[in-house]
C-alpha cells in the first residue's frame, strides 16, 4: 500500500466520523498514514489495546510514518538507556529515528516499571501517563526535542493541546 494514499483511498476503519462537515471536505484532506507496529516485551495487565495505542500515536502525527512501539521491562530499559544515552538506569521513553523525512520512520520503547511508579507517584492513571509518553516520543520522531528552555515549552504546548484532544488533563499541570 503506498504511503502517499489520500483520504479517499482510505479503508473505513480510518477515516474520520462526520462530525458536521461535509463528506467532500473530509476526502479533499489527506490524513497522514501511520503504519504501526505494536511489540509487548514483557506482560503487563491493564494495558491498553493496540487500537488505543494506534489512537494516541495518530493524534501526534503530521506526516506518514512506520513506527514501532515497544514496551519493555526495566532491565531491557536500562541496557538501551545505557548503550545509546550513556545513563545507565531505566528511563520512561526512549525514541529512535531511523529516517527523518516522509515516511518517517523510527522505534519508542517505552519502560512499563518506570511509567507505572512515575504515574503512581504523579498520581495519575497509568493510562494517561503512557498516553503522555506516546504522544512525547512521536513528537521526537518528528523532530520536536527540549533541551533548550523555548524547545521545551514548544514542545510541552504541542503534548498538552494532543492531549486536550484526547481528553486527558495538562501532562505538566502539578496534581
Amino acid at each position: 500500500m503506498a504511503a502517499t494514499r489520500n483520504l479517499a483511498q482510505a479503508s473505513a476503519s480510518e477515516r474520520p466520523s462526520g462530525g458536521g462537515k461535509s463528506s467532500l471536505t473530509l476526502l479533499s484532506r489527506k490524513l497522514p498514514v501511520l503504519d504501526l507496529v505494536v511489540q509487548r516485551a514483557v506482560s503487563a495487565p491493564g494495558l491498553p489495546v493496540r487500537a488505543t495505542l494506534r489512537r494516541w500515536a495518530r493524534a501526534a502525527l503530521a506526516c506518514d510514518a512506520h513506527v514501532t512501539l515497544r514496551l519493555v521491562g526495566a532491565a531491557e530499559g536500562r541496557a538501551l538507556n545505557r548503550t545509546y544515552r550513556g545513563r545507565d538506569y531505566a528511563t520512561n521513553v526512549l525514541t529512535f529515528v531511523y529516517d527523518s523525512g516522509v515516511p518517517l520512520a523510527g522505534d519508542i520503547v517505552v519502560c512499563l516499571p518506570v511509567v507505572r511508579r512515575e504515574a503512581h507517584a504523579q498520581r495519575k492513571t497509568l493510562r494517561a501517563h503512557l498516553a503522555h509518553l506516546v504522544v512525547h516520543g512521536m513528537l521526537h520522531l518528528q523532530g520536536y526535542d527540549h533541551q533548550r528552555d523555548a524547545d521545551a515549552a514548544a514542545m510541552e504546548s504541542r503534548e498538552t493541546e494532543i492531549l486536550r484532544r484526547l481528553r486527558y488533563a495538562d501532562p505538566y499541570a502539578e496534581s
